[in-house]
């Protein structure tokens, strides 16, 4: 017998379909959200943000102006 029989796969199959359901409820618990509480954003939450613009504009500079310094080589 195979190690790769319809069995097999049908318990693989269950497998990563639950384990994917199990992954996106942690990721979402895992995500910084409002505070219920105070109706404000967590500091994570701004945190992370600012981390991202900040990224995501030193990433659009470094793409677009490339070759300012001059001619050195």
């Amino acid at each position: 017998m195979g190690i790769v029989n319809r069995r097999n796969a049908v318990v693989g199959w269950v497998v990563l379909k639950v384990g994917k359901r199990v992954a996106k409820q942690k990721a979402k618990a895992a995500v910084p959200s409002v505070d219920p509480e105070t109706k404000r954003p967590n500091t994570s939450l701004v945190a992370s943000l600012l981390g991202t613009v900040a990224g995501a504009l030193w990433f659009v500079r470094r793409k677009r102006g490339g070759k300012e310094d001059g001619g050195s080589a």
